[in-house]
């Protein structure tokens, strides 16, 4: 079944991450506008992956860098379904688990037939950019974007949070 999930690519050259707002883990909303003037690093994540433990070190990335930097994590069940929980367990998780404070939106779809707008939007954004589909291989890839809400680097799973790789555009 195709649902009316698709994006014109004109819209797409013309949209920002800041169009966005997502339905938050704890059933509010996050409106990405809100992050204007700040980085943004975009994650999917899963409870039940081998790269889980990634959490802490996005909480201490979150907490070293807070004054320029935001991280939002999305749960996603789309591989190995590595994140089957409901969002308040998923919430109770990270919390409990992890001391996750950085904004969590609910679960979403990042590949397939209903992957969410956003996750649409960023793909086509990584593609403009060079980076070859598909974009999101595997749990906890990484899209960071700079203080306009443009995309500057995309980061797969292997590279974890605190490393050069990432710091790098944040000092």
């Amino acid at each position: 079944m195709l649902r009316l999930l698709l994006i014109p690519l004109f819209l797409i050259v013309n949209m920002s991450v800041y169009d966005f707002k997502v339905p938050a883990l704890d059933g509010g909303t996050i409106d990405l506008s809100s992050f204007k003037g700040k980085k943004l690093l975009i994650v999917n994540t899963a409870s039940k992956c081998g790269f889980t433990p990634q959490y802490a070190d996005l909480e201490k990335l979150y907490e070293t860098y807070k004054d320029k930097l935001v991280i939002v994590g999305f749960p996603a069940n789309n591989f190995g379904s590595q994140e089957p929980g409901t969002n308040s367990e998923i919430k109770e998780f990270c919390k409990k688990n992890f001391g996750v404070t950085f904004p969590m939106a609910a679960k979403v779809d990042v590949v397939g037939d209903n992957i969410s707008p956003l996750f649409k939007y960023l793909t086509a954004q990584a593609n403009a950019i060079g980076v070859e589909s598909p974009v999101i291989k595997w749990n906890f890839t990484k899209f960071l974007l700079d203080e306009n809400g443009k995309l500057i680097a995309v980061f797969p799973s292997k590279v974890t949070p605190m490393s050069e790789e990432i710091t790098k555009y944040l000092n």
